[in-house]
C-alpha cells in the first residue's frame, strides 16, 4: 500500500534509514554520478539539492536523520559516488551516516530490504529492481515496527561512524 504524504514532512522526531545495495540507479542522479566518474568538481546544483534541504529543515527543527549502509569493500563505483558526494554532502546538513561493513563477514542483516523508520511507528519499505531503479515503497502495517526497529538497533550495534570508515577505508 502506497502512501500520497510526504513522510519527511510528517515524521516528528527522527528517521532512519537501512540502506543495502551497493548501486542504485537512480535516473535524475546520472549527470552527477558521470561528473564524479570523470574527476569533475560537484555542480552547485549537487551541493544544493531539495534532500539537503529536506535534511537540513529536518534538523535544524531538532529533529534527528540518520541511516546505516551495509557493506562490502572492495566499493563499487556507485559507492565512492555515495559515500564520498552523497554522504559529506547530506552531512553537512545534519544527517548522521553509519557504516556496517561486512568484508570477510557474513551479512548479519541478510535478506532484510531497504527501508525508512520514522518515529518508532511507521515503516516504509523500498522496493528495486533487478537494475537497482526504485520501483515504489510500502508502508507496513504498525504493528510491524518491532520488527523493523530491531533491524535498526542491530544494524547501530554493529556498524561504525561513517567519518571513523571513511577515515580508514575511504577512497574520495
Amino acid at each position: 500500500m502506497a502512501s500520497s504524504k510526504n513522510p519527511f514532512n510528517e515524521f516528528e522526531r527522527e528517521a532512519f534509514r537501512l540502506e543495502t545495495l551497493d548501486n542504485y540507479n537512480i535516473p535524475s542522479s546520472a549527470e552527477y554520478f558521470r561528473a564524479f566518474l570523470a574527476g569533475e568538481e560537484q555542480p552547485e546544483s549537487f551541493k544544493k539539492s531539495s534532500w539537503v534541504t529536506t535534511v537540513r529543515n529536518a534538523t535544524e527543527s531538532g529533529k534527528r536523520m540518520y541511516r546505516v549502509h551495509v557493506l562490502s569493500r572492495p566499493l563499487t563505483e556507485y559507492l565512492r559516488y555515495e559515500l564520498g558526494w552523497g554522504y559529506h554532502r547530506n552531512a553537512e546538513a545534519g544527517e548522521e551516516f553509519f557504516i556496517l561493513d561486512t568484508t570477510g563477514q557474513e551479512n548479519p542483516l541478510e535478506g532484510v530490504p531497504d527501508f525508512w523508520l520514522y518515529d518508532n511507528a511507521t515503516v516504509s519499505v523500498m522496493h528495486y529492481d533487478g537494475s537497482a531503479a526504485f520501483t515504489g515503497s510500502e508502508i507496513l502495517p504498525e504493528d510491524r515496527a518491532s520488527e523493523f526497529i530491531a533491524y535498526r538497533d542491530k544494524a547501530l550495534s554493529l556498524a561504525v561512524p561513517f567519518s571513523e570508515w571513511w577515515a580508514e577505508h575511504g577512497t574520495g
